[in-house]
């Protein structure tokens, strides 16, 4: 049986976790008045709904492999992140089998990245074909919604894909929302130019969630009404933002956490490929790209606009809470237990019998992005040290 002693995240008291056969068993709250300062925090692991890839390495890129999916999972530990949805971004279909194929394979060889991978995410090709609003996706393979397309592609998955990120106002969408809802796969509206009608049509079809709110959009749009607005007044829609402090201003970040309210906000860093590369230039699909200093990723020969995230999941964290004023307890649960609930994923959190999945790190309060020290899925340490 292993224990574990620190404060909880929540409510800042000490704890003495114990811990067998990959759960929470036994929670005691111990008397460590004059230590306090000494103890790390403890926590549930993080849960990032959308990350593209890592090191270079994307999920969609062509002859993925199932080695590099491994390759690729595994390094989020360090961030604190337990589980995340691997996401496959606007592609050929041949590009999306193939991504969804080495996943499938990973998680059926390597018994980590079953547990770190829950469910795949497809962002696209479903999308807006318009500029601003499709974001970096490639033009050439935005196409009206597909279920056969998209049947095939869960099936080649191991029915794995269960989030999907669409425009409601693309030929076909309504009603594949509509299906997919039918058999259990999570919709969210994202990359879209949609009237308020057509959000309104998205949303009464079955989609819950709205994909990164206030990027993949025009540069500029009409004051009112827009997408933008119509999505964050919609009760039925839950927000991902990525608050990495360079994609969303900090009046942003602070009205979307206002008016959903953090129970229905979900913080994601929306990693690139690129995520945990050396600053400077790289190719992506014929774009010259560039890898700044401070981990914004943004087209060559300029400062302004981004082509992606290279900042991970521990970082918006801490970056949201510096924005926002939110509480430590807020953030990580918009970063672990938000998601999770808006996908139907089990909940895991510090209490008896849920699943072991802890980091352990320190809070060096405000200005100060937290110290991580260790992460453990289910009780077994997978990075760090306690």
């Amino acid at each position: 049986m292993l224990s574990l002693t620190g404060k909880r995240y929540d409510t800042s008291e000490t704890v003495r976790l114990r811990i067998e056969a990959g759960r929470i068993r036994f929670i005691e709250i111990i008397d460590a008045r004059g230590e306090e300062r000494n103890l790390p925090y403890l926590a549930p692991g993080l849960f990032d709904l959308q990350i593209n890839g890592f090191r270079g390495v994307w999920f969609g890129q062509p002859e993925l492999t199932s080695q590099q999916v491994v390759d690729t999972v595994l390094p989020h530990f360090q961030f604190g992140v337990t589980r995340l949805c691997p996401t496959l971004i606007t592609n050929s279909f041949e590009n999306l089998a193939n991504g969804f194929r080495a996943l499938r394979e990973a998680c059926e060889q390597n018994a980590d990245v079953a547990r770190m991978v829950p469910g795949f995410h497809l962002e696209g090709p479903y999308i807006s074909p318009e500029d601003g609003p499709r974001g970096a996706h490639a033009s050439k393979h935005v196409r009206p919604a597909d279920w056969n397309e998209f049947s095939r592609l869960q099936e080649i998955s191991g029915d794995r894909i269960r989030l999907v990120t669409l425009a409601p106002e693309v030929p076909g969408a309504i009603e594949f929302i509509r299906r997919a809802v039918d058999v259990g796969v999570v919709i969210a509206i994202g990359h879209t130019a949609a009237t308020p009608e057509q959000i309104q049509a998205g949303v009464d079809a079955g989609a819950t969630l709205s994909t990164h709110l206030g990027n993949g959009a025009h540069g500029m749009i009409r004051r009112h009404p827009n997408y933008i607005w119509e999505q964050l007044a919609e009760p039925r829609l839950i927000p991902s933002m990525i608050s990495d402090g360079h994609h969303l201003p900090k009046s942003v970040v602070q009205t979307i956490i206002k008016t959903k309210g953090s129970e229905n906000t979900i913080i994601t860093c929306d990693a690139a490929g690129l995520a945990g590369c050396a600053p400077g230039r790289y190719q992506i699909e014929g774009i010259e790209v560039e890898i700044l200093p401070d981990g914004r990723i943004v087209l060559a020969g300029q400062q302004q606009l981004l082509a992606g995230s290279g900042l991970e999941t521990d970082h918006c964290v801490s970056t949201a809470i510096d924005m926002a004023g939110i509480s430590l307890k807020e953030a990580i649960d918009m970063a672990g237990r938000i998601p999770a609930r808006a996908l139907n994923f089990e909940p895991i959190s510090l209490e008896p019998n849920s699943r072991a999945d802890i980091i352990v790190f320190r809070d060096g309060g405000f200005g100060r992005h937290i110290e991580l020290q260790a992460t453990l899925s289910e009780g077994e340490l997978k990075w760090g040290e306690i």
